[in-house]
């Protein structure tokens, strides 16, 4: 079958699916533990498609589907990285279910002996009252940390957006962070996200200039270093990531949140390298975990020959405005046989173009991600045909 997918602005190309999955030759168990490297996989959430819910209404949540996948990606080695942004924390998904996320998640997470680290924000600090106090803003921090301790997961303390709009200067972000990390009962993982994954972060850690902003944000680790397992960096910004894991204290890591530079990140150079904490890793689940195997054995240039074709998808599924990347990473699953439908929390599944979407089919199709081609075939044709794209 040959697919006749739409251009932007106008047109079709031909696309013929493979007949296969990839299937590179494997040098090492495809269920051996991964040891060289800490990887977690921001996971997203199924939504139900047949709740009848408006898109500003509470998420409708499948909630067998999402454990599924969490379950598939725990089978291949990798870590979940629970309610973070790909599984539209503040994007469709409020407080009241990511806590119902975080719960169940971390059930099953104990039941199949799944690695699990969950995001802890203050998206409860909603509504028309106006802005929160610090005060306010370190109690909800506080009952999510609470929340997400209670369940046994380790905990990533995200960045804020009611921080980031009360905060003076560096002074309240250190006496936050601060407080939490003192209460904190084992170490958590540091999230800086940048404002290109959420606009409302702009000049978090109390400057917009990022060179001031990492000398804060190195003030916070170096102060409570027993308490930061390691940093979660989503800045877009290979070089800046290296700088500023070179000057880590001993013992905590760097977790790359970088979906544009990913491999050399995690391949490492002379002076240490970085783990994942990354959302791209929800699509390439399998491929990236072999790719770590391969990595386990000293291969470095065997890794790199795996991941890197994978950059391409990953710079387009989080091209401007990369805060949309979560469409992209839904619509993949529903084509790999993930869930049996395209449809998202908040209705998010109209946040990309029909043009988006079919690049991000080929460029996945041409990796080998899905395991039945045919299928993802036939769905890709099925939406081509609901928007009139004629084949």
């Amino acid at each position: 079958m040959t697919l006749h997918l739409p251009r932007a602005g106008g047109g079709t190309y031909a696309h013929t699916p493979r007949t296969a999955p990839h299937t590179a030759p494997l040098t090492v168990s495809g269920t051996a533990p991964l040891v060289s490297r800490t990887v977690f996989s921001a996971a997203h959430v199924v939504a139900d498609p047949y709740a009848d819910v408006s898109p500003d209404a509470p998420a409708a949540v499948d909630w067998d589907a999402t454990l599924a996948f969490r379950r598939h990606l725990w089978s291949h080695g990798l870590g979940v990285a629970e309610a973070m942004d790909t599984a539209q924390r503040g994007m469709g998904l409020d407080w009241a279910g990511a806590a119902e996320l975080i719960r169940r998640s971390a059930a099953e997470a104990r039941a199949v002996g799944g690695r699990i680290a969950c995001g802890v924000g203050t998206d409860q600090l909603t509504g028309p009252a106006g802005l929160p106090t610090l005060a306010e803003v370190t109690a909800a921090y506080e009952e999510q940390l609470a929340l997400v301790e209670g369940t046994g997961a380790q905990a990533i303390l995200m960045a804020s957006r009611a921080l980031a709009a009360v905060a003076r200067g560096p002074e309240d972000y250190l006496a936050v962070c601060g407080s939490l990390l003192r209460q904190a009962s084992e170490p958590v993982i540091l999230h800086w996200l940048g404002p290109m994954f959420d606009p409302a972060l702009e000049g978090y850690w109390g400057s917009a200039d990022l060179d001031v902003a990492t000398e804060t944000f190195l003030d916070v680790i170096a102060a409570h270093a027993d308490k930061v397992d390691g940093i979660k960096v989503s800045l877009l910004d290979a070089e800046r990531e290296i700088a500023l894991r070179r000057r880590l204290p001993d013992g905590v890591r760097c977790y790359t949140g970088d979906d544009f530079h990913y491999p050399e990140l995690i391949a490492g150079d002379d002076h240490g390298f970085s783990h994942a904490l990354l959302g791209i890793f929800d699509p390439l689940g399998p491929l990236a975990a072999e790719a770590v195997r391969v990595l386990d054995t000293g291969d470095t240039k065997g890794f790199r020959e795996l991941l890197d074709p994978t950059v391409e998808l990953s710079r387009h599924l989080f091209q401007t405005p990369t805060r949309f990347y979560k469409t992209g990473v839904v619509f993949l699953a529903w084509l790999a046989g993930h869930q049996s439908h395209f449809s998202m929390v908040g209705g998010l599944q109209s946040a990309r173009s029909l043009p988006h979407l079919a690049r991000a089919y080929q460029l996945a199709d041409g990796l080998g991600l899905f395991p039945d081609p045919a299928l993802a075939a036939s769905r890709m044709k099925s939406l081509l045909d609901v928007h009139g794209v004629a084949q």
